[in-house]
């Protein structure tokens, strides 16, 4: 299965697809021109307890951090991911 993380800046969000299939996604919402607003993470119930949603947040942060932003975890699952991944806690706004 292949996996891709993708920026859908027109839904304002990250998706991930596996083997091309939308399964699951992260709100992203540019709040200004220095912070992106996590509000609500989701992967369908066909593809839970693959791991997609660990992979999706981590692919949505990075593409934060390369753009130079930060972030607002308002999602309780992005913002437990933050917390258990050290490495991403420079991200906070």
């Amino acid at each position: 299965m292949s996996h891709e993380i993708v920026h859908n800046a027109d839904e304002q969000r990250y998706e991930i697809l596996v083997d091309g299939v939308l399964a699951g996604f992260t709100e992203a919402r540019e709040h200004d021109d220095k912070v992106v607003v996590f509000p609500h993470t989701e992967v369908f119930d066909q593809f839970e307890g693959q791991g997609l949603a660990s992979e999706l947040v981590a692919g949505a942060l990075d593409d934060v951090r390369a753009r130079g932003k930060k972030v607002d975890p308002i999602c309780p699952y992005v913002a437990r991911f933050i917390k258990r991944h050290k490495d991403y806690a420079d991200l906070l706004a």
